[in-house]
């Protein structure tokens, strides 16, 4: 009888049991609540086909989007104290800290990149949001100013994707010091006259866009970000109005001028090396490896005397 209960009555029911499926199986648009299969979610580009609803993506995945192949490369930054101020909330700090590492694989919520874009050699700075809420602290400052400073030394234009809930709270004031530090870093991009362009995914808001990331020559925007300082439900609150429809997503702060475009990310690559191109003052579809007049090749490439940086213009023909 044991025999019957513990070997064949379950293998009998087994039959009957219906297998379930890995749960990243499918994955469910937040916006129309359409299941795509991952796969097919993966191939174009983690945005849901039948909604236009872009995901939000890690900086890994946001890099092998943005840059042509295989061919880029990781930049470090400096390292900064680890918990200056002991803080601690519901966990340590530190424990938060060593928890977003793991998961992400990342040192902090900023991601440096040097490579090219169509042909267009660039520096890239990406905010992953699954690190602490994509939060500004000291090592993203740090990073930040490693990227200005790349850019300067090698001559290229600096692309940042903005992705953060704000400053990160847990450094305090320290967290808050980085607003002028990385506002100083991009006016020293500006001034050896190289362009600097920010793409503005969901979500960006608090400090961040209180400073570098609403200091682009040109600010470029995915559907349907949220974007702003404060969030739409504390802003209501303060006010005590109902704010409009869409207020603070991307396509209404086009509308009123706060952003320049609105692209899909299928077109970011496209736009990003059109603009710099403009900005460079390139022939059409020259990048650093191209010869002829107007040819721009960046710092490392470039002979003893020459190859400087662009003269920035005051105004680009549409």
């Amino acid at each position: 009888m044991n025999w019957i209960s513990n070997v064949v009555r379950p293998k009998i029911r087994g039959l009957w049991t219906k297998r379930e499926s890995p749960d990243n199986l499918w994955v469910k648009c937040p916006d129309s609540g359409e299941m795509v299969f991952h796969k097919d979610l993966e191939a174009n580009q983690f945005v849901f086909p039948g909604s236009g609803y872009h995901q939000r993506v890690d900086a890994r995945t946001r890099m092998r989007l943005f840059f042509d192949g295989e061919s880029w490369e990781t930049l470090p930054f400096r390292s900064v104290p680890v918990d200056p101020l002991r803080f601690r909330d519901e966990r340590r700090y530190s424990e938060r800290l060593k928890a977003a590492k793991a998961k992400t694989g990342l040192d902090d919520a900023i991601m440096l990149g040097a490579g090219e874009v169509e042909g267009v050699p660039v520096i890239a700075a990406v905010q992953d949001f699954d690190f602490m809420g994509g939060s500004l602290g000291m090592a993203a400052g740090e990073a930040i100013i490693a990227g200005a400073e790349a850019a300067r030394d090698r001559n290229r234009p600096l692309v940042l994707f903005a992705a953060s809930g704000g400053a990160r709270m847990q450094e305090g004031i320290l967290s808050l010091m980085q607003l002028p530090r990385t506002t100083a870093a991009v006016q020293m991009v500006k001034e050896a006259g190289l362009p600097y362009l920010v793409v503005l995914t969901n979500p960006t808001t608090g400090g961040v866009t209180a400073s570098y990331a609403m200091l682009g020559d040109v600010h470029l925007a995915e559907p349907g970000a949220l974007i702003g300082f404060a969030g739409p439900r504390v802003i209501e609150q303060t006010i005590r109005e109902k704010l409009p429809e869409g207020f603070q997503r991307s396509e209404y702060l086009m509308e009123h001028g706060m952003l320049d475009i609105v692209v899909h990310r299928h077109k970011i690559r496209e736009r990003v090396a059109r603009l710099c191109r403009l900005l460079m003052k390139l022939p059409p579809g020259v990048g650093h490896n191209s010869q002829g007049n107007g040819a721009w090749r960046d710092a490392d490439s470039a002979p003893a005397g020459g190859g400087g940086p662009a003269e920035p213009i005051a105004a680009a023909p549409a």
